[in-house]
């Protein structure tokens, strides 16, 4: 009799180790899904913020530059691309585009001397400056969020629970191609 209890209190230890291993992987790996989620919204907010800034700046240039309505157009073509966008990699691809069109808007100004002295269109883009570095350390933050869920949904033990509760591996923010080369502006 004694053997068998021995051996029921060593079945019910080992069962009882595997369950409070599996609550506490199952806990940090929430927690790390919870953080992507959240330095995604970071990326987001930052990306509306700068999406708002766009129509002002837009606006202010097309006083100046009435008939440049290519470029004003391929920008608010690719804001409205950036607000639909879903995924991770559906945003990185809209938000490569708005800085296309926005460094297209940037060569346009080289143009009109009074447009780069105009103090609003001085304002608007130091706000986007501002807006650009916030979106550069969100989109940081967010890679260093993933890469660390990554990690805990691949490491031993939490794999084996992370697969049992369908934690997937998530995208990081890939600048688009082309992005390394330094866009030449001059003013």
């Amino acid at each position: 009799m004694k053997r068998s209890t021995l051996t029921l209190v060593v079945i019910a230890a080992v069962v009882l180790i595997l369950v409070f291993t599996g609550i506490g992987s199952y806990n940090r790996l929430v927690s790390a899904e919870t953080s992507v989620d959240n330095k995604f919204a970071d990326i987001d907010v930052n990306l509306q913020r700068r999406a708002d800034l766009i129509p002002n700046l837009v606006s202010t240039v097309k006083g100046y530059a009435a008939h440049e309505t290519e470029v004003l157009t391929a920008i608010a073509d690719a804001r409205s691309r950036l607000a639909g966008a879903g995924t991770a990699d559906e945003k990185a691809a809209a938000d490569a585009e708005l800085n296309g069109a926005l460094s297209r808007l940037l060569v346009v100004v080289e143009n009109y001397p009074n447009l780069k002295a105009d103090a609003q269109f001085t304002r608007l883009m130091d706000e986007l400056s501002g807006t650009e570095n916030r979106i550069a350390v969100a989109r940081k933050d967010y890679n260093a969020a993933v890469t660390d869920y990554n990690m805990k949904i691949r490491k031993f033990p939490a794999a084996i629970f992370a697969g049992m509760f369908g934690f997937e591996k998530k995208s990081l923010f890939q600048a688009a191609e082309g992005a390394e080369k330094v866009p030449e502006v001059k003013f």
